[in-house]
């Protein structure tokens, strides 16, 4: 499989393929047609795309490589296997195969998976090896003989059971192959796997020995040859074996001083004086004298300067770097570039071919405008960080020039945000990348997240951004993304999203088709208009409720008052005014905020308070007695009111969702109206998916968002409260009353310090040991361990902190807490003997 762009390895891939970028001066392809050779592989099909020639000149009939190669050009997308297929036809080959990409590197025994793959009568072997952080992989999970039981493509850490991992090595029968449809686009993992899978066709899975690594970024290239350097992989090596380097034939390298362990290329020259430390240097480079080289990737025809600097990266063929450069860590360098005297250039730089520096200047950013991002992008559909730190304008900017990219130029896109001035100045740097990339801009300002999702529902948009602060970190600010029908943002659009942004190919607009901005000024009367058609508003005004608010100082403020003026409720509220420097809440914060309303609704005889997130999309709970309803125990309370109230109305639904976390209690509730519960993963966008499940008439979260699909697919703080009071309308009952009525569990909580490198390696450990005990897989594994009656526990990889969440639910609380801890300290011993 050769056919790959590397986008991800620019600026090295502008005009190579990705499997013929060098590693360790050889192509990377030509390593993998080496291991193959080894292991007796002599007719070779390479399936070719971007830049076919630069492989075909290469390799040519494969003679001089000790093989037979030829070559199949993709004549149309057909998917990984597709591609398969249509090779196996044009070459009328009608035995077993192996497929490999030409762009990994590893020293995997292949001999020794063919005979596993035979003796096991496989139709079909996936070949399998297990990694630190397998969540860019697809996670495989075996029986003891090797039977693949199930396996999930790029897992979130929710969904991975495994650190074993689909190394992209496949070994097939042809009544495998002979099942992928001929010229039509079909995928290994999405398609042809999960067939066999289904028709028990016998699929299995091999854990191969040895080194592999995907190399599918820039940091990931430079980290594979100090592999090669640390002799974690089998490689052949050309050259003589000197002190600390493997010299190749005509290199001059009297008077250089080599540490570590260095590869020195074919007609190399360096100076005297020059320090190497675990340096690759290409044929016909020159080195001059004095230089100073360490953890270096220098490819063929480089010329380095007296006493230049180099440190931590990689610099591509022919470029000039001149005398007393400084090249800090992780510089990638394309081809033919540069660099005067004495310039220097700082850490995290890219150049794309071709680029000059002049000679003392200081270069702090990518001549592309390429700065180092330290994580993800995007979590979940979100983008977050430190406000003015990390979300900067200029990141901001080339953040909206990304989304522009993706939804094209002329489209629209809507935007809102909360009252923090550092929202404002997100908004309008977000803004003008939209803008410069020709999208036109339809600026809701300050709105809450509900009606953002609802403006998008005219169907003129296609996608919609909300700015706010970090309802939990006042010093960051979060940047949430949806889809055009106001869903959140999915995963495949937000990895797209982040390849225009660390790839630098979002276009800019000529002047004359810039995008333009507008200002909405009847979307409240829409959202308004829309929620009072689906509430009962003359059975909530005739049950004479009164209630308290607290507003959070949140936009919410500005909206809810006029529509529960239609309800006839009496209304008391608190912090009802936008106040930017209150919006997130401290837990002593909220929690003083919470007495203060408990006081208001005992003391005035109310029938409930409640208390608005400042986004507007959560709620929590004060019932007549004060006592404080949220999260879980909101849950079960809402449920409950939810059932009983479609009882009473003669439209009892069949289904309700909630995330695989919630209590047992909502069982329970559910099991008494003769409904089923369907579980989620415990996020928003899970919740989404699950409102338009068929018979679904509730989601129901952990955090206060709850969803009513008869109304609309996301949460909405205020459409909840008034749903509540509908329901209290209509049952009659008070509550404080359903509360004392409801089913009681436990729930105890702990978080098991876990390094992600190591997350993997526990979840496998996990699955081993609840083999035989019930379990589902939704998110995380949740179980029941054997002989403690009802009781279950859930372990959870947490997304962004190197921590495992061990949540445990069960009839006692002395129960619930003895299980979080004995699971606390599985999780220490399956880290310890991983």
């Amino acid at each position: 499989m050769a056919g790959g762009f590397g986008t991800r390895l620019r600026p090295l891939t502008i005009n190579l393929p990705k499997p013929m970028v060098p590693l360790v001066n050889k192509p990377i392809m030509e390593h993998i047609v080496n291991l193959l050779t080894v292991h007796g592989f002599n007719n070779l099909t390479s399936l070719l795309f971007f830049h076919p020639e630069a492989i075909t000149s290469y390799f040519g009939d494969g003679s001089a490589f000790g093989t037979n190669m030829k070559y199949t050009r993709a004549e149309a997308d057909y998917g990984t296997a597709g591609s398969v297929r249509n090779a196996t036809e044009q070459h009328e080959i009608k035995e077993r195969i192996l497929i490999i990409s030409g762009d990994i590197l590893t020293d995997f025994d292949l001999s020794a998976a063919l005979k596993f793959h035979a003796e096991k009568k496989a139709k079909a072997t996936i070949v399998l090896t297990r990694v630190k952080n397998p969540l860019q992989f697809g996670v495989v999970i075996t029986e003891e003989d090797g039977r693949i039981a199930r396996f999930l493509e790029k897992p979130s850490w929710g969904e991975v059971f495994s650190d074993t991992i689909n190394t992209g090595i496949y070994i097939l029968e042809p009544e495998a192959f002979e099942r992928i449809p001929y010229r039509r686009e079909f995928d290994f993992s999405k398609d042809l796997f999960p067939l066999l899978l289904e028709e028990n066709a016998g699929l299995y899975g091999y854990v191969a020995e040895g080194y592999w690594r995907d190399i599918g970024n820039l940091i990931e290239y430079h980290e594979a040859h100090l592999d090669v350097l640390a002799g974690k992989v089998e490689l052949k090596i050309k050259g003589e074996t000197k002190e600390n380097a493997i010299v190749e034939e005509g290199a001059k390298t009297e008077g250089a001083i080599f540490y570590g362990k260095n590869i020195i290329g074919k007609n190399v020259k360096i100076g005297p004086g020059t320090t190497l430390l675990n340096c690759v240097i290409g044929n016909d480079t020159v080195v001059a004298s004095g230089a100073m080289l360490e953890d270096a990737v220098l490819w063929n025809e480089v010329k380095i300067g007296d006493q230049a600097y180099i440190n931590h990266s990689v610099i591509c063929s022919q470029s000039d770097i001149g005398a007393e450069v400084k090249i800090h860590e992780h510089v990638f360098m394309g081809e033919r570039c540069q660099i005067g005297e004495k310039a220097e250039i700082m850490p995290n730089v890219k150049l794309w071919p071709q680029k000059q520096v002049e000679s003392g200047a200081v270069l702090h950013t990518s001549l592309v405008l390429e700065d180092k991002w330290s994580k993800a992008l995007f979590t979940n559909s979100r983008i977050s960080g430190a406000s003015n730190i990390e979300i900067t304008p200029e990141f901001t900017a080339k953040v909206g020039a990304s989304l522009g990219a993706l939804v094209g130029m002329g489209q629209f896109v809507v935007i809102s945000r909360d009252s923090d001035p550092g929202s404002r100045v997100i908004s309008r740097a977000l803004t003008s990348g939209l803008m410069s990339a020709g999208v036109n801009v339809r600026d809701l300002e300050q709105t809450p997240i509900p009606l953002t999702r609802h403006d998008l529902l005219n169907g003129r948009q296609a996608g919609g951004v909300h700015i706010r602060k970090n309802p939990y970190e006042k010093r960051h600010s979060d940047i949430i993304f949806f889809d055009s029908d106001g869903k959140d943002l999915t995963t495949t659009k937000g990895k797209t999203i982040e390849r225009y942004f660390f790839g630098e190919d979002f276009p800019r607009a000529p002047y004359d088709k810039v995008g333009t901005i507008e200002f909405p000024i009847r979307t409240g009367e829409a959202y308004r208009k829309a929620f009072l058609r689906s509430i009962d508003t003359e059975l909530i005004s005739k049950a004479k409720l009164r209630i308290a608010i607290d507003y959070a100082f949140g936009i919410t403020s500005t909206i809810f008052p006029n529509i529960l003026g239609t309800l006839g409720v009496e209304v008391v509220s608190l912090n009802g005014y936008l106040e930017p420097t209150k919006l997130t809440r401290a837990k002593e914060e909220f929690k003083r905020s919470t007495e203060q309303l408990k006081n208001i609704v005992t003391s005035l005889g109310y029938d409930v308070g409640f208390i608005l997130d400042a986004g507007g999309e959560r709620i929590s709970v004060i019932d007549e007695n004060g006592m404080f309803h949220h999260n879980q125990d909101l849950l079960t309370l809402m449920t409950k009111f939810f059932l009983e109230s479609r009882m009473l109305e003669g439209s009892p639904v069949k289904k309700i969702a909630v995330p695989i976390s919630a209590s047992s209690e909502v069982e329970s509730v559910a099991r008494s109206y003769g409904v089923e519960v369907v579980y989620t993963k415990n996020s928003h966008a899970a919740m989404m998916i699950a409102s338009n499940k068929t018979n679904v008439g509730f989601v129901g979260g952990t955090r206060g968002g709850f969803i009513f699909p008869d109304y609309f697919f996301a949460v909405d703080g205020m459409y909840t409260a008034t749903k509540l009071l509908e329901m209290m309308a209509r049952t009659k009952m008070k509550i404080g009353d359903i509360a004392q009525s409801l089913p009681h569990r436990e729930q105890a909580h702990r978080q098991a310090f876990c390094p992600q490198d190591q997350l993997g390696t526990v979840m496998r450990r996990a699955m081993e040991h609840t083999k035989a005990m019930q379990r589902t897989l939704v998110d995380g594994i949740r179980f029941s361990p054997i002989g403690k009656d009802s009781a279950w526990v859930l372990i959870i990889p947490e997304k962004e902190r190197p921590y495992c969440e061990i949540l445990t639910d069960a009839n006692s609380k002395e129960t619930a807490e003895v299980l979080a801890e004995e699971y606390s300290a599985q999780i220490y011993e399956w880290r310890k003997n991983g």
